[in-house]
């Protein structure tokens, strides 16, 4: 458990990183704050002038005070009004571009870190991170801050008018400072715990709505709108208590710091009124003291409440430092190549997932030399696609080696072996922009329009492209919504055409593929499958035939090795999968619309 003095110093450690951030601003932050003074300064000159206004003007009938006060006056409140507005207008400037920053930390952060990190947290806490966590930041960096400072400073204007009007009167008032400083830090302590869980909350309400609206099609198929309703509902009102949680505390700090108020304005007419006080304190003098300290109520208040945007502005920069502090993907190799031959060889190869009871791969070895084919086949949860994951580096072998031309993939920098690979996996990812740009996408965007449209022609993409209106111009939708799954489908066929790396992963490739497509895709990579190193992950057997090796996997060992015939004469675990396979495809065959 952490104590109060580590708490307090790692707030501080948190503010003094996150103030870090307005260091490119300086010299707004400077006139900012010159800003904040001036209007502090300035309502606590107002508050001193009501002195003479009042014993000068009212008792005395000053001829030079009646001409001059209300010009006093006006030239106050016109400097507090360009102070104000230099004040809103620079803290609202460097918040915007603080959370600006954080949030593109964020993402820039999101892009290097390994691909276990988003298996392993729901995406919408990785969206509310961005959307609504970073937006926190803003509260502490700046409008806490602005509060902080104007308010701190009000609060010693104040004093001193009120040292100025009566000594003795404002030490009567020390008292009291006690109180308040308990009330701050119980405060700010309680909204620390609960900035933390509001975080969390919102991230799982983002989640929960992400879900929803992916899968709606299956919500709206299998009647699940009253059980993703009352999922919402109940995220929803965790937020809502903890909102509520949020108003209490504020409720409760503004009650105590009004009761301390009055009891300190009390007092104060208490100690006035004594005879002893009564012939040495002017009617300016007390109206002065009194409106002093009508002044520091708003501000006390302001201060403790702040600390809910404060505290919960801390607890989200927290969680954000936390993530831009996490380890990237590891990438400590120094070896650079521009193309390479495609040699690839695994080594006693073992992966075991954390928490899992079994290794997912056991001890794998075989290689696959340039220019051929290999398919991985094997039931559901062999370890096909653990294993492509590792040419790549998505994922990282506990054990064994895999070798690129004789190197490890570790000699690799990930740059350089990630040019290598072309990829085309279960899941097609399409982004929000045109056919073109999808099939030239990121280091490919240099690509001409004759050799886009030579990639989508390859992967039998033209058919239906060349019917849309915009042709490769056409935007595919969110997600690929305007397109069909074998659409779809065949544009990351094109990407990965056009890439022409020298080793080619399909996982499962040709799964959303019609009959015709998918036997004119097969002959466009028979004959694209030249001179590269192909890795092809399939459950439909009929599509690997022709390779050149087969590795059959089975419960994350390999059990068998060899061409399709080899090793359907060996009748053992590839025999057993064809002829299940073939018996299917036969009762579907026969069967009836």
């Amino acid at each position: 458990m952490s104590t109060p003095q580590a708490a307090q110093s790692s707030g501080a450690a948190l503010y003094a990183r996150l103030l870090g951030h307005v260091q490119r601003y300086w010299p707004i932050a400077v006139l900012v704050v010159l800003a904040m003074v001036i209007d502090a300064a300035c309502m606590g000159l107002f508050a001193q002038s009501i002195k003479p206004m009042l014993d000068d003007l009212f008792v005395a009938r000053d001829p030079q005070t009646i001409f001059w006060m209300p010009i006093v006056i006006v030239a106050i409140f016109l400097v507090r009004s360009v102070a104000v507005y230099v004040t809103d207008y620079g803290t609202a400037y460097i918040g915007r571009g603080v959370v600006q920053q954080l949030r593109q930390q964020v993402f820039d952060q999101y892009l290097r870190l390994p691909t276990s990190f988003f298996a392993s947290e729901p995406s919408g806490h990785q969206i509310a991170r961005i959307t609504y966590t970073a937006e926190q930041v803003a509260q502490a960096s700046t409008d806490s801050v602005k509060i902080a400072v104007v308010d701190g400073l009000s609060v010693v204007f104040y004093v001193m008018v009120m040292l100025n009007s009566s000594v003795r009167l404002t030490l009567a008032l020390l008292v009291m400072v006690p109180l308040v400083g308990a009330l701050v830090v119980y405060v700010g302590r309680r909204y620390r715990r609960i900035g933390h869980r509001i975080q969390a909350s919102m991230g799982t309400v983002s989640g929960v709505v992400e879900e929803t609206v992916a899968a709606n099609r299956e919500v709206k198929v299998y009647g699940g709108q009253s059980f993703e309703s009352a999922r919402f509902n109940s995220v929803s009102e965790q937020t809502r208590a903890l909102g509520v949680k949020v108003a209490a505390t504020n409720g409760l700090s503004s009650s105590l710091i009004q009761l301390i108020a009055a009891i300190s304005l009390a007092l104060i007419i208490f100690f006035a009124t004594q005879p002893a006080m009564l012939h040495s304190l002017s009617p300016g003098a007390f109206t002065a003291l009194i409106m002093a300290m009508g002044g520091i109520l708003p501000s006390l208040k302001r201060l403790t409440t702040v600390q809910a945007n404060l505290q919960r502005g801390l607890a989200a920069a927290e969680e954000i430092f936390a993530l831009i502090d996490r380890a990237p993907e590891v990438d400590d190799g120094t070896h650079e190549v521009e193309r390479a031959c495609g040699d690839l060889e695994l080594r006693d190869v073992g992966v075991t997932y954390p928490g899992a009871g079994a290794p997912a791969l056991r001890a794998v070895s075989f290689a696959c030399t340039r220019g051929t084919v290999t398919a991985l086949v094997g039931r559901s949860g062999s370890g096909k696609s653990t294993l492509a994951n590792l040419i790549p580096r998505f994922l990282e072998a506990d054990s064994g080696s895999i070798l690129l031309d004789g190197k490890s993939l570790h000699e690799y920098t990930l740059d350089s072996l990630r040019r290598q690979i072309a990829w085309v996996g279960q899941g097609i990812t399409l982004f929000d922009t045109t056919i073109a740009r999808n099939i030239a996408y990121g280091a490919l965007a240099q690509a001409s329009e004759a050799e886009v449209i030579a990639a989508a022609e390859a992967a039998n993409a033209m058919e239906f492209i060349a019917q849309l209106p915009l042709g490769i111009h056409s935007r595919v939708g969110e997600g690929g919504s305007q397109l069909s799954g074998g659409q779809r489908q065949r544009i990351a066929i094109a990407r990965a055409l056009l890439k022409n790396a020298p080793i080619l992963i399909l996982d499962e490739a040709t799964s959303a593929l019609d009959t015709g497509s998918e036997r004119l895709i097969q002959d466009a990579l028979q004959r694209l499958m030249h001179d590269r190193t192909t890795l092809v992950i399939a459950h439909r057997l009929s599509t690997i035939e022709h390779a050149d090796r087969i590795v059959v996997l089975d419960r994350g060992s390999v059990v068998e090795q060899g061409t399709h015939q080899q090793l359907l004469a060996r009748g053992g675990h590839y025999a057993a999968l064809h002829r299940l396979q073939f018996r299917d495809d036969t009762a579907v065959a026969l069967g009836t619309d």
